[in-house]
């Protein structure tokens, strides 16, 4: 961990140029407990206050905003899935001098996807940058997160958020309306991760947004429309030494409803009794789920090189007539960058009927 923090500082956070980022970063040893000296740490129910929140919160290490969605083109005969993270990371509690420029505590990493259901295509890139000469940042109003290009925004409270996403291999512009109100995750908006104080994140989602817009792919434009998800979270440390990753799931059903659920997996692979999620709908909060509510069985995997990831699970939720399956899209969405892990689009169906229940997104991290 000291090492690639080490690698991470010469990197991004001198007064020369940009460098290239290290390879084979570790999300567990980037959300680890290291090197929490100074920063604020996620220890007890605060009250949120939105639209600020929106914005960053630099007094802690970590903090990324997450927006992930199913797309359909007008015609209804193309799919896509997409996905931007904007990660912001502290190397140190307090800015450097200003004697240069590019002298900065605070680094950006994003990540964008798309998979393109019908021709089998995922495509991933990735972008790092200081927060200096207004390479990357966030500003709280208006809202406005941004690495380069990439760019997600609040123009007024309550309105719709909007989207630029340039890449080498595609060009999604969308506008996103909120159609649900914002989801306080965990007991109140703090998700504990681990059984050690601090090891905690304030965490909530806006399980659904209406997205419409432009995809520009292959040479070819299609408008499109569809559903999006967004999270917030931000910390200083959540994962414990005998954590390595975890399995989440945010899935929008047909009926209105939203099931966000993350099974935390142990060094040995067992589920760790601090998983949790919520179920919502277009009110917001309905219930919070336990690791008791939900019990996850991969039924299929996918073997990338070294890596395994199960692309078809059972979901049985305490409620639910029938046990649902979660299947993905693509097999292959793995994001292949500095820290790799498994991201993408999948359906919900009724494990019983065999009728779509929904869509939605899955995160894999830690199969190694």
């Amino acid at each position: 961990m000291r090492a690639l923090i080490l690698l991470l500082v010469l990197a991004l956070s001198g007064c020369e140029p940009p460098a290239p980022a290290p390879q084979g970063l570790r999300v567990s040893e980037l959300l680890g407990g290291a090197s929490v000296a100074g920063f604020a740490r996620a220890t007890e129910i605060r009250r949120f206050r939105f639209p600020a929140d929106h914005g960053p919160h630099p007094a802690y290490r970590n903090e990324w905003w997450y927006l992930t969605g199913n797309l359909r083109s007008a015609e209804g005969t193309r799919a896509f899935g997409f996905q931007l993270t904007l990660f912001r990371i502290a190397l140190q509690p307090q800015a450097p001098g200003s004697d240069s420029a590019w002298r900065t505590n605070q680094v950006w990493m994003a990540h964008a996807a798309l998979s393109d259901v019908a021709s089998g295509e995922h495509e991933a890139y990735e972008r790092f940058a200081r927060q200096a000469l207004g390479l990357a940042g966030a500003q709280r109003a208006p809202l406005s997160v941004w690495l380069e290009d990439w760019r997600l925004q609040l123009d007024a409270p309550g309105g719709a958020w909007g989207l630029q996403l340039p890449t080498p291999g595609f060009d999604l512009t969308l506008e996103l309306t909120p159609a649900s109100p914002v989801v306080l995750q965990g007991n109140q908006g703090l998700s504990q991760k681990s059984a050690a104080p601090g090891n905690a994140s304030y965490y909530y989602s806006i399980p659904r947004l209406r997205a419409s817009g432009q995809l520009q792919l292959d040479g070819e434009n299609f408008v499109v429309q569809g559903a999006a998800w967004l999270d917030r979270e931000w910390s200083t440390s959540a994962l414990g030494p005998d954590q390595s990753g975890w399995d989440w799931f945010s899935l929008q059903l047909d009926d209105g409803r939203n099931l966000m659920y993350y099974q935390l997996r142990r060094t040995d692979g067992s589920p760790d009794p601090h998983s949790s999620g919520s179920l919502s709908d277009s009110k917001g909060l309905q219930r919070r789920l336990q690791p008791a509510d939900v019990k996850l069985t991969p039924l299929a995997h996918w073997n990338a090189g070294d890596r395994r990831y199960p692309v078809e699970w059972s979901v049985q939720v305490r409620g639910e007539t029938h046990p649902w399956r979660v299947r993905a899209l693509l097999e292959d969405q793995e994001m292949r960058l500095s820290v790799r892990y498994w991201e993408g689009a999948v359906e919900v169906i009724d494990a019983v009927t065999g009728d779509r229940l929904g869509y939605g997104y899955l995160e894999m991290t830690g199969y190694e």
